[in-house]
């Protein structure tokens, strides 16, 4: 037990409160961004003091820094264990997470590529389908914004064609949340003209995506001298 954890038994602890009151309880039933400051600070510090609560505590450390954030993150473990019932361990607590949410607030995330048009897409296959000597079929799965949610291959055969079963593809997308996709695949020949097969898995393609709430947006035939595009084509209808 840390110095300053509350032994008192006429004192309410957080732990003697209703359950829908308790800041861990509403953090796992509500989610972080219904808890206040106060109850989010609460905790980490994650027990009181005979006199105080953690949540008491967790107020008072807040009024001290004008209720603002930055200034609290601006304390050091030294500042924070000034207060009664603020130990080594919660200190570095408050301070870790506080600059933990300084980063992530700094921090950029990287912008998804937006793949609107074959050629795009094609750019994105090219250095993994061109130069096989046997035939894949891969995924571009994408969001409603066109933008890029993971490339992945779905089978692999020999040099005259592969399987590409559409429940596989369709589970591989769902899995993923695309709500579009692009289905590649490769002629190690060379030869760009799609082949009666391929014009079969397109329509069931199209057909399952419109079962699906998935648009299926292109097929692409890819060698290393170029691409076959269907939507180009007037072929995805």
């Amino acid at each position: 037990m840390e110095a300053g954890e509350s032994t008192n038994p006429q004192h309410l602890r957080i732990p003697d409160w209703d359950k829908r009151d308790r800041p861990r309880e509403r953090l796992m039933a509500q989610g972080a961004k219904a808890l206040s400051d106060a109850e989010l600070v609460a905790i980490l510090i994650r027990s009181g003091t005979p006199d105080l609560s953690a949540l008491e505590l967790a107020k008072h450390l807040l009024a001290e820094a004008k209720n603002d954030l930055n200034n609290l993150a601006a304390l050091t473990p030294a500042d924070l264990m000034k207060r009664k019932g603020i130990g080594e361990a919660k200190a570095l607590s408050i301070v870790a997470a506080l600059e933990l949410g300084m980063r992530r607030r700094s921090g950029t995330r990287p912008e998804r590529q937006r793949l609107s048009t074959s050629a795009q897409v094609y750019e994105e296959v090219r250095a993994v389908l061109a130069d096989l000597p046997h035939e894949e079929f891969w995924l571009v799965l994408l969001d409603r914004g066109l933008r890029l949610i993971e490339t992945l291959p779905v089978s692999r055969g020999g040099i005259h064609g592969t399987v590409a079963d559409p429940k596989v593809i369709f589970r591989k997308a769902l899995e993923r949340g695309a709500s579009c996709m692009v289905v590649c695949h490769n002629h190690p020949s060379g030869q760009l003209r799609p082949s009666e097969e391929d014009l079969k898995l397109t329509r069931k393609l199209i057909e399952g995506g419109r079962l699906m709430d998935i648009l299926v947006q292109d097929h692409l035939i890819v060698t290393a001298e170029g691409y076959f595009s269907f939507a180009d084509n007037g072929q995805m209808h």
